[in-house]
C-alpha cells in the first residue's frame, strides 16, 4: 500500500519510483493512494495495470502539520487510507514518504501494538566496514525509559535477524562513553537490564558515535532524540564528503586526469555513501509493518525502499 501523496516532489517521484522498482521486481502488487487525475497519467502505459490500483482521493496530510493535525484531517487521506488498507489485510505492508509525526500517529490509531510493547521505534539499515547495522530508534519517541530501550533491544535483534538469517546480531547502546559508569540513569538501567537478561542476542555493552561505522555490532540502539540527530549528522557528513571530493577531482587539470584514472574506485566510493541506497525506516513493534520513506529522497531512493519492504514481508 502506497500512499502516493506525502514528500516532496509526490506524486511524480513516487510513480516513478514504482516504475523504476517494476523493471526489476515484477512481484509487488502496488495499492497506490492519492489523486487519480494527478496519478494515472504518470503510470499509464508504463507497468501493466495487473501490477497496481489507484484508490482514488484528493485529501492527503500535509508536512507541515503537527501530528495531531494530521490525523485530525480525516480518514479519507490517502495517508490514512494506505494503512487502513494493511488492518483490513488488503495490502502486506504500507509505505509514505509523507509526514513522520502524523505517519506514527494514524499507525498507532489504526494498527495494534505486539504484545507487551508499550513505543514503536523507526529502525533503518545503516552501512558499516563488514555490512550492514539495524539502528533505532530514528525519531518516533524523543524521551524513553529503561523499559522501552530494552525492548528496541530485543525487536531491533529480531528485525536484524529476520532480514540476515546467517547473521548472529550484535546490539550495543549508544553512549557518550563505552565506561559502565557513563551516561544517564536511563541508559546505565538498561544497560543493567540487558546484562542480566537471558538473551537470544550478544549484548556487547556501549557504543560511541565515532564506532558506530566500524562494524563490531550490528544492531545500535538509542533514543529517538539522539537516535535522530546521528543520523542526520551521518547522513550530512557523507554529503559533505562527497561534495567535498567532486569539487577536489574537478577544480584543475590533474584533479581531472586523476578522478579518470580512478573512475571505478571513486564510483564506488560515492555508491557506498549515497544515502538513497539506505532509504526505508520501519517502525516496529506495531503488529503491521509500516515503513516510512525519507520526504526528500528522490524516485531512486524510493524505489530502494520498496526493496526494503519486499524484503519486510518476505
Amino acid at each position: 500500500a502506497v500512499d502516493a501523496m506525502g514528500g516532496d516532489g509526490s506524486p511524480k517521484k513516487i510513480i516513478d519510483g514504482i516504475i523504476l522498482n517494476h523493471y526489476s521486481n515484477k512481484n509487488n502488487f502496488f495499492k497506490i493512494f492519492g489523486d487519480n487525475n494527478k496519478i494515472y497519467p504518470l503510470i499509464n502505459g508504463k507497468i501493466s495495470k495487473e501490477f497496481f490500483e489507484i484508490i482514488h482521493t484528493e485529501k492527503k496530510i500535509e508536512s507541515t502539520d503537527s501530528p495531531l493535525e494530521g490525523a485530525k484531517r480525516g480518514k479519507d487521506t490517502s495517508m490514512w487510507l494506505a494503512i487502513q488498507s494493511v488492518k483490513d489485510k488488503e495490502a502486506d505492508i504500507v509505505i509514505s514518504a509523507g509526514n513522520t509525526g502524523a505517519l506514527l500517529v494514524v499507525s498507532k490509531l489504526n494498527l495494534k501494538m505486539i504484545e507487551n510493547i508499550d513505543k514503536p521505534a523507526l529502525s533503518a539499515l545503516w552501512p558499516n566496514k563488514k555490512g550492514m547495522s539495524v539502528v533505532l530508534d530514528l525519531g518516533a519517541n524523543i524521551e524513553c525509559n529503561s523499559k522501552n530501550l530494552t525492548d528496541f533491544s530485543i525487536m531491533g535483534a529480531s528485525l536484524y535477524k529476520s532480514l540476515y538469517p546467517n547473521e548472529n546480531p550484535k546490539v550495543a547502546l549508544l553512549n557518550i562513553g563505552s565506561e559502565e559508569l557513563k551516561g544517564n540513569e536511563t541508559i546505565k538501567e538498561t544497560f543493567q537490564i540487558l546484562s542480566d537478561k537471558k538473551l537470544e542476542f550478544d549484548f556487547k555493552g556501549y557504543i560511541e558515535g565515532n564506532e558506530l561505522m566500524n562494524g563490531e555490532v550490528n544492531v545500535i540502539v538509542s533514543d529517538g532524540f539522539t537516535g535522530n540527530v546521528a543520523l542526520k549528522t551521518a547522513e550530512g557528513t557523507a554529503n559533505f564528503i562527497t561534495q567535498e571530493l567532486k569539487k577536489t577531482l574537478g577544480g584543475n587539470f590533474i584533479g581531472k586526469i586523476s578522478s579518470l584514472l580512478n573512475f571505478s574506485n571513486l564510483s564506488r566510493f560515492k555508491k557506498r555513501l549515497d544515502p538513497r541506497l539506505y532509504n526505508g525506516a520501519i517502525f516496529i513493534g506495531l503488529d503491521s509493518p509500516v515503513v516510512k520513506s525519507h520526504g526528500g529522497t528522490d524516485y531512486f531512493g524510493f524505489s530502494n525502499s520498496l526493496n526494503v519492504c519486499n524484503r519486510i514481508v518476505k
